[in-house]
């Protein structure tokens, strides 16, 4: 069962299994007791998001230089233990368990869950 990745606070697909969120902070302005009802996620995993530091140079990223710094300095950050570890979990889980991975972003292709798809990718995982 692969891993799906998705924007946050959209509708599940059937069969997507359990939502992760891989951001920073929890969805503002809603109860910790509605996250998984409103399609936000049903754990929560700061680990595998971006450092606060690196989602404000994100947001300021105005152009490819500056987004592939963005890039290189976040996989830098998920090589460390913790992260690397979490990613290891995801991608042997996901030839058994059905879940997706997400963060708010709109535009998937200026958001970190398009480069913690290629680290899935990378260790293993099997994605939708």
């Amino acid at each position: 069962m692969p891993i799906r990745v998705v924007q946050l606070g959209s509708p599940r697909a059937p069969g997507e299994g359990l939502r992760l969120g891989t951001v920073r902070r929890p969805p503002r302005g809603v109860p910790k007791a509605e996250h998984a009802s409103r399609d936000f996620y049903d754990v929560w995993m700061p680990e595998l998001a971006p450092s606060a530091a690196l989602v404000a140079s994100a947001h300021r990223a105005g152009d490819a230089r500056t987004w592939q710094t963005f890039v290189r300095r976040y996989r830098a950050e998920m090589k460390r233990p913790p992260a690397a570890r979490l990613l290891h979990l995801l991608a042997g889980l996901s030839h058994d368990t059905a879940l997706s991975v997400g963060c708010y972003c709109e535009d998937e292709t200026r958001c970190h869950r398009a480069i913690l798809e290629d680290l899935l990718r990378e260790h293993g995982a099997r994605l939708a």
